[in-house]
């Protein structure tokens, strides 16, 4: 395994003569049963200042702070603190969107955590869409506006559907945040301490960067080679489902007054995702039970397929069929990633996490380089068993 995930991270980020680098630097984990099987951090955390990549660089973990806060979610189902089938609006009484008939269906905790809410991201609408009109933040930008606000802007746009009946990716894990936040009496960046990260021992996550020389530059793919991300970035790709383009703002991870976003806030490192991982991978533990865990993994899609041969549980996708999908992981894997360019997924029949943080959009999202990194680890496995 050592030759094989070296070697695709060579020719990502040192490829032949006359090719693009694919990614800038990159800190990859792969475990099994809990045994670190390869770790290798490579590339630069900082191009232009020749500061190399460290396994304790940080990253803007994007969407990859969605799997903290369902966590936190799973602990306060496991305390009877919340229920999947409570109403939103016990804690967020003011958050009461409507269908485009006018009327306000009931949301509850299990449509937030399976983004069946009838929510919606900016980035996935035109740019004229009324996420856009109305200007509610994504998550990423510097947007000046409290989460309170943000909330108010959100339940101003139209439901997209009856909440239950479809699934469209959103912003409904800032609002399950904002509800974890009222269970707790504080904000959302001290109940993921006090929920998750304080009971695993995880030092280096959070909503604000207190060692900032430790975190990763974030660059865009370009060609010759990716460009460092400008201060106030658009990233438009249609074919991607990013019509609206998503708004980056890197310099929120040091922007005390932004709002805490559940679905893209965070700031963390490889390691530390990984820890977080392994919880799930081993039943809950130390968080919550295995009945808990199993609600989390539920399949909620349904008929409908997030992507082909895949449906969608709690902020992650999970793998109906490997074929349609395309890959080597086993039925039952769950994933998902960031779009500043990160990919994780766990398989549970092969006992398998791998963690993928890079500092390059959107190629470690959804770029060849993770799909070369999937292959090449299963191909490992499968020599090793033979």
């Amino acid at each position: 395994m050592q030759r094989s995930l070296d070697r695709v991270i060579e020719e990502a980020i040192r490829p032949e003569m006359g090719l693009t680098p694919a990614i800038v630097g990159t800190v990859v984990l792969v475990s099994q049963c809990g045994k670190r099987l390869y770790q290798r951090a490579a590339g630069y955390a900082d191009r232009e200042n020749q500061i190399p990549m460290m396994m304790d660089t940080l990253f803007r973990l994007s969407s990859v702070t969605k799997p903290f806060v369902t966590a936190a979610a799973g602990v306060l189902l496991e305390q009877g603190r919340m229920g999947l089938n409570d109403c939103v609006t016990q804690w967020l009484p003011d958050f009461t969107p409507s269908l485009p008939d006018g009327s306000q269906p009931d949301i509850t905790i299990a449509h937030l955590l399976s983004h069946s809410a009838g929510l919606n991201y900016g980035f996935s609408e035109e740019p004229d869409g009324p996420y856009h009109q109305l200007g509610v933040s994504d998550g990423l930008d510097i947007s000046g506006l409290t989460l309170e606000e943000n909330l108010q802007r959100i339940a101003c746009a139209p439901l997209l559907y009856l909440p239950g009946t479809s699934m469209q990716y959103s912003v409904a894990t800032d609002v399950l945040g904002a509800v974890i936040a009222q269970i707790c009496g504080t904000n959302l960046a001290d109940a993921i301490h006090q929920l998750v990260t304080e009971p695993l021992g995880i030092t280096d996550s959070g909503f604000m960067v207190s060692e900032p020389e430790r975190l990763a530059v974030p660059y865009v793919n370009s060609s010759p080679e990716p460009r460092k991300m400008e201060a106030d970035e658009w990233l438009v790709d249609p074919e991607a489902g990013i019509a609206g383009g998503i708004h980056f703002s890197p310099g929120r991870a040091l922007e005390a007054g932004e709002f805490f976003s559940g679905g893209g806030g965070m700031v963390s490192t490889a390691g530390d995702v990984e820890r977080l991982l392994q919880v799930f991978r081993t039943g809950g533990h130390p968080l919550f039970g295995k009945q808990t865990l199993n609600q989390l993994l539920i399949d909620r899609a349904g008929d409908l397929e997030f992507n082909p041969g895949w449906g969608f549980a709690s902020s992650w996708q999970v793998l109906r069929d490997p074929l349609l999908a395309n890959s080597p992981q086993s039925p039952g894997t769950i994933g998902w990633g960031g779009v500043y360019g990160h990919s994780w997924f766990i398989d549970f029949e092969q006992d398998l996490s791998v963690v993928v943080l890079t500092n390059t959009s959107p190629e470690g999202l959804f770029g060849e380089f993770i799909e070369d990194i999937r292959d090449a680890v299963y191909m490992a496995l499968l020599a090793k068993a033979s």
